[in-house]
């Protein structure tokens, strides 16, 4: 059963009035669906307009920041639990260990590696959460064409796409990622060393 949902997003907060509408959708979303919500603790950008949203409509905020972000990223104290750490693979792992799914929303590197530690850790049947992607204004669009230019040139298995969902529709991810259902992938269909042309 998924009871809490790990956003990741960015904390930017010049960004077009689409970025803003879809994070507060999400936070919605996410109370309308009973769950928690587990995010970077800011209070700034996608950040705090997902945990502001979240919270006005009834849903437990979990923060997770490092203590050299709290100023940058405007630490949100309004937060039911803020979790303040030394360093962000401190934070990666607390946010990871925390949701029972994972959505992806617009942000900068920092999302960027947050979403392929959560891929990987899928990848290798560390976890088997659910990965769901909101592909705002196709933000998203260049990443999945890098995926596939990597399945393409044999460097990422065609498996690999099952290992997530995206749409540009924030209701369609969360439906997908509280379904809990789960793909699962043999070492052979997934992992890049099993290649079909590997095989005798």
């Amino acid at each position: 059963m998924i009871s809490s949902i790990t956003v990741y997003c960015g904390s930017s907060t010049n960004l077009s009035s689409s970025f803003h509408e879809c994070a507060k959708n999400v936070g919605e979303g996410i109370a309308n669906r009973s769950c928690k919500l587990v995010y970077g603790g800011g209070r700034i950008g996608l950040m705090g307009e997902v945990a502001t949203a979240a919270s006005t409509k009834g849903a437990k905020v979990i923060g997770v920041i490092t203590d050299k972000l709290v100023e940058h990223e405007q630490a949100n104290e309004s937060c039911d639990e803020l979790i303040v750490v030394k360093t962000m693979q401190e934070r990666r792992a607390i946010m990871m260990a925390r949701g029972d799914a994972f959505l992806v929303l617009p942000g900068g590197i920092g999302t960027y590696e947050e979403y392929f530690e959560v891929l990987v850790g899928r990848q290798l049947c560390d976890h088997k959460k659910p990965i769901g992607i909101v592909n705002v204004d196709g933000y998203f669009n260049p990443l999945m064409k890098m995926i596939e230019y990597g399945i393409a040139k044999q460097f990422i298995r065609p498996a690999l796409r099952q290992l997530m969902f995206i749409d540009n529709c924030s209701d369609a991810v969360l439906d997908y990622i509280t379904k809990n259902e789960i793909y699962e992938p043999t070492p052979e269909e997934i992992l890049p060393m099993h290649s079909m042309d590997n095989k005798s």
